[in-house]
């Protein structure tokens, strides 16, 4: 079960109504976590977008923002958002078999080598970085055993950011909208640096997936795993061609 937080929401759950932190608590606790600062290593991982950039499908600010809103709307992203919600229920439900369920499945959808390690080192590196939340209180956010004792490894990306999340009495709207921000952002940072797209129109690009990115984490709050699918099929190619692109700045 979740520890109780107190206070009020910042965001209407709906059906899904917690007893969680107050309003500011829970915006900086998301702005922390999914903050390009957080020591996950997320600047080391382009999710295929490297390669995309090498071959030249994404050239300049448009290609960015239809990419990116394809993997959130089509892809990837919109299987990581369906699957945090998922496995937020099964944690705030006190399940831990359909925990262990969403997790194997996220491992299971990563469509290559390098997206398999990529969101299983960032959900280790998440579970370590948010141990301070947990200090003095309730143990660590995965290693007491919700996974059967496997440890942060048995948490894919977004199933350790929802089981944090659920812990510490955050809702689970806000909670997808800043997963599916964090997603972007880095997205956007890669082609930044590789196309290279200049500041302004990284922000440009930014203020575009403002909308995109609402409307996935809208989908992903009301949907079930009978949604999960991917037609992003240009993006799966480009991150198993990654693993063999020389020379190459990114992990993946």
């Amino acid at each position: 079960m979740l520890p109780v937080a107190t206070g009020t929401a910042w965001m209407d759950d709906g059906a899904d109504t917690v007893v969680r932190a107050n309003d500011g608590t829970s915006l900086l606790r998301l702005m922390t976590w999914l903050s390009p600062a957080f020591p996950v290593g997320a600047y080391a991982f382009s999710h295929g977008v490297e390669a995309a950039i090498a071959e030249g499908r994404v050239r300049d600010g448009e290609d960015v923002f239809r990419w990116v809103s394809t993997l959130l709307t089509e892809g990837s992203g919109r299987n990581d958002l369906i699957l945090l919600a998922e496995a937020f229920h099964a944690e705030r439900d006190g399940d831990p078999a359909r925990l262990r369920d969403a997790a194997d499945l996220c491992r299971a959808l990563a469509g290559s080598k390098e997206r398999r390690e990529e969101t299983m080192a960032l959900g280790r590196a998440f579970a370590g970085a948010a141990s301070p939340w947990f200090e003095g209180g309730a143990d660590g956010p995965i290693e007491d055993g919700t996974l059967e004792g496997a440890g942060s490894d048995a948490a894919p990306y977004p199933v350790a950011v929802a089981i944090v999340a659920a812990r510490q009495g955050i809702a689970l709207a806000p909670t997808l909208v800043a997963y599916a921000h964090g997603f972007a952002a880095n997205l956007v940072s890669v082609a930044t640096r590789l196309v290279p797209l200049g500041q302004r129109e990284a922000v440009r690009v930014l203020h575009r997936l403002e909308p995109v990115i609402l409307r996935a984490a809208r989908h992903a709050k009301t949907s079930s795993l009978d949604d999960l699918g991917s037609a992003a099929f240009l993006s799966d190619i480009a991150a198993m061609r990654h693993e063999t692109l020389e020379p190459r700045l990114f992990r993946s």
